[in-house]
C-alpha cells in the first residue's frame, strides 16, 4: 500500500526525474527573463512585468511537457539574440541601425523581419508539397511513415522557427524605429496571420507526434498555406509588412494577451476542420455518386472563396484572385478524385475523431479566455464590457457553436459524420468572425481592411 502510494506520489511529481537538459533549460528562461527585466524593466508598467514574470514559469513548464520546445526556444532565442547583435551600430551601443537589413548579408537575406516570413512562406509551401507527396506516395516498409513525410514534417518545423524569428525580430524593428512605435506584432491582419500560420502548425505538429502518425499534415498544412497565400498577396499589394503605429484603441498592454489567446482558438479550430475534411474524405472513399460528393467539394470552395468575397468591390479583384479560386478548386476537386488511396493511409476514425475533439476542446478553452479578456479590455477603452458590437457578437456565435458541439459529444456521444460537418462548418463561421465582420460590418473592431 505505502509502495503505491509513494509511486503514485512520484508519478504527479512536476519535478521528479528531470533531466539535465530540463534543468538548463528552466536556467536560461529565467536568466533570459533577468537579462530582460535588467535591460528595459524602467520601461515596463506593472502590467507588462506581471505578463514576464508569469511567462518564465509557463515556458518552463511548456518546454517540460514537450520535449521539442526546448531545442525550439533555445534555437530561436539564439537566432534572434544575433539578428540584434548584427543590427547594433557599435558591441558597446544597444541601439539599431535598420539600414543594416539590407547591408549584413545575414540580415538580408536571413534574419530581418520580412526575410524571416518569407522563408517561412516557402518552407510552408514546401512542407505543404512534401506531406501530399507522402501521402499519395507507396507506404514505407511495415506501413511506417515515408521519407517525404518526414521532410515534411522537418520543413514545418524549420518554417515555424523562421516565423517565430521573424515576429520577434520585428517586435525589436519597431521599437527601434521610435519609442511610441513599438508593440509587439499581433496587431493587424499582416501580423495575426503569422501568428496564426505557427501557432497552427505547432499545435498540429503535437498532435502528430502525440499519434505518431504525419498522415494528417497534408490536411493540417492546406490550411496553413492558404494563410501563407493571403499574406503574400497582401504584403504585395496592401505593402503590410511596414511597420505601422498603432491605432489608439489597441495600445493596451491588453492587446499582448487578448489576441494570442484568439488565435489558438482559431488555429486550433482550423486543424479540427482539416480534421473533420479528412474524416469526411476517408468516409466517402467507396463513394461513386457525384451528388453524394457534391457537399464536401462545395463547402471547400465556400472556404476557398471566402477570402475573395471580403473584398469591398469586385471591380477590386485582381487576376491573383482568380488564380487562387482556380487553384483551390482544383486542389479539392484533387483531393476527392484520390480519395481511396487518400483513405487507405489515414488513420482510423477513432483516431481522426479524437484528434478532432481534443482540438476544438483546447480551441474552446483559450477561446473562452480571450473572450473574457476581451471584455476586460472593451471596459477599459470603450467603458462597457459587452455593447453588442458585430465583432463581439460573432464572437459570441462562434462560442456558441462550439459549446453546442462539445456539449452534444459529452452530453449525447456525438461522433461520426455529423460532427465532422459540424466542424468544417464551424471553420466558416469563425473565418467570418475574424474577417468577415471587418469587412461588412462597421463597428469598434474595424481596424483593417483587405
Amino acid at each position: 500500500m505505502n509502495t503505491t502510494t509513494l509511486a503514485l506520489g512520484r508519478s504527479f511529481n512536476p519535478l521528479a526525474q528531470r533531466s539535465v537538459y530540463d534543468w538548463i533549460f528552466a536556467l536560461l528562461i529565467v536568466a533570459g527573463a533577468g537579462y530582460a527585466l535588467s535591460r528595459h524593466g524602467r520601461a515596463m508598467d506593472v502590467y507588462e512585468l506581471s505578463i514576464l514574470a508569469g511567462a518564465v514559469p509557463a515556458m518552463i513548464a511548456l518546454g517540460w511537457f514537450w520535449g521539442p520546445l526546448r531545442t525550439l526556444t533555445l534555437g530561436v532565442g539564439a537566432l534572434v539574440l544575433i539578428a540584434i547583435a548584427l543590427y547594433a551600430r557599435t558591441p558597446d551601443d544597444f541601439g539599431a541601425d535598420l539600414a543594416a537589413g539590407e547591408k549584413v548579408f545575414l540580415l538580408k537575406y536571413f534574419l530581418s523581419s520580412q526575410s524571416a516570413i518569407l522563408w517561412m512562406s516557402m518552407l510552408f509551401f514546401m512542407s505543404t508539397a512534401f506531406y501530399w507527396i507522402g501521402l499519395l506516395a507507396r507506404p514505407s516498409a511495415g506501413g511506417s511513415d515515408n521519407a517525404a513525410q518526414h521532410i515534411g514534417s522537418g520543413l514545418a518545423w524549420a518554417a515555424v522557427v523562421m516565423a517565430l524569428i521573424g515576429m520577434l525580430v520585428r517586435w525589436f524593428e519597431s521599437h527601434q524605429i521610435a519609442p511610441d512605435i513599438g508593440h509587439i506584432p499581433v496587431s493587424n491582419l499582416y501580423e495575426v496571420f503569422v501568428l496564426f500560420c505557427w501557432m497552427t502548425t505547432l499545435f498540429y505538429l503535437y498532435y502528430e507526434q502525440h499519434y505518431k502518425t504525419r498522415a494528417l499534415g497534408a490536411f493540417a498544412m492546406l490550411i496553413v498555406s492558404a494563410a501563407v497565400g493571403f499574406l503574400l498577396w497582401y504584403t504585395v499589394v496592401r505593402d503590410a509588412h511596414e511597420i505601422q503605429p498603432l491605432v489608439p484603441a489597441l495600445q493596451s498592454w491588453w492587446m499582448k494577451l487578448h489576441v494570442p489567446a484568439n488565435f489558438i482558438g482559431y488555429g486550433t479550430f482550423a486543424i479540427a476542420a482539416m480534421v473533420a475534411f479528412a474524416y469526411l474524405v476517408k468516409s466517402h472513399a467507396q463513394e461513386t455518386r457525384w451528388w453524394k460528393l457534391a457537399p464536401l467539394w462545395l463547402l471547400g470552395m465556400v472556404l476557398c472563396l471566402e477570402p475573395l468575397v471580403f473584398r469591398k468591390g469586385a471591380a477590386e479583384t485582381g487576376s491573383y484572385w482568380f488564380v487562387y479560386f482556380g487553384i483551390s478548386a482544383l486542389i479539392v476537386a484533387g483531393i476527392l478524385a484520390a480519395r481511396r488511396r487518400i483513405a487507405e493511409r489515414m488513420p482510423s476514425f477513432e483516431v481522426l475523431d479524437d484528434v478532432m475533439y481534443k482540438a476544438i476542446a483546447v480551441g474552446f478553452a483559450f477561446f473562452t479566455i480571450a473572450t473574457i479578456l476581451g471584455a476586460f479590455w472593451a471596459a477599459e477603452a470603450w467603458g462597457g464590457y459587452w455593447s453588442w458590437d458585430p465583432k463581439e457578437t460573432w464572437a459570441l456565435i462562434v462560442w456558441l457553436n462550439y459549446a453546442a458541439w462539445l456539449h452534444m459529444r459529452l452530453m449525447k456521444g456525438l461522433r461520426g459524420a455529423i460532427s465532422a460537418w459540424w466542424a468544417l462548418v464551424g471553420l466558416a463561421v469563425t473565418t467570418f468572425a475574424f474577417l468577415g465582420v471587418n469587412m461588412f460590418l462597421s463597428g469598434l473592431h474595424s481596424y483593417g481592411e483587405l
